[in-house]
């Protein structure tokens, strides 16, 4: 009998480490009292306007850390900006760098999406990264993605890996 309960919890554990994945190098300490900036994430995504969603959730795990970054304003986005994700990524670096910001975390959205099926998981895949406006050096770098089980929202599984990758910054 015990042996099954132990068979039982190893192939639990087992089932939930299979639901997420996530890759990245160890990150560099960051200064918490630097200025701090979010630019757009760029959705790759076939669901319109993920990246959009995504930096809103964003915003609020960054000030879970201690950190209230300036956020790359919608007003100084021009027509062409809303339709190319890149142009729009490039003129918020620009942005930044007219700001003085130290690190800005950008990103891309690769999955947002609820599975096919009679389940209908939410599926949420998404990449950060911390720039260095100045230089455009990329200092930290983690992706990870996230199937959630089928009465989860989409924005609740965003929120499990936005936590998750966020919290392997190391801001002191």
């Amino acid at each position: 009998m015990q042996a099954i309960r132990n068979l039982t919890l190893v192939l639990s554990v087992m089932l939930m480490a299979g639901c997420s994945s996530f890759t990245g190098k160890t990150s560099p300490a960051l200064s918490r009292d630097a200025q701090w900036g979010i630019v757009p994430l760029v959705n790759y995504s076939q669901t319109p306007q993920a990246g959009e969603r995504s930096e809103q959730i964003l915003l609020s795990v960054l000030s879970s850390k201690g950190l209230q970054p300036q956020v790359y304003p919608a007003s100084v986005q021009g027509e062409q900006a809303l339709l190319d994700d890149n142009e729009r990524l490039n003129s918020a670096l620009e942005w930044a760098r007219q700001q003085k910001l130290d690190y800005v975390v950008a990103g891309s959205v690769e999955e947002w999406q609820y599975k096919n099926g009679l389940d209908g998981e939410p599926a949420v895949g998404i990449s950060l990264r911390v720039i260095e406006p100045a230089t455009g050096r990329v200092l930290w770098s983690k992706s990870g993605a996230r199937a959630g089980w089928s009465r989860e929202s989409l924005a609740g599984s965003a929120q499990k890996v936005l936590n998750k990758l966020v919290g392997g910054l190391r801001v002191e």
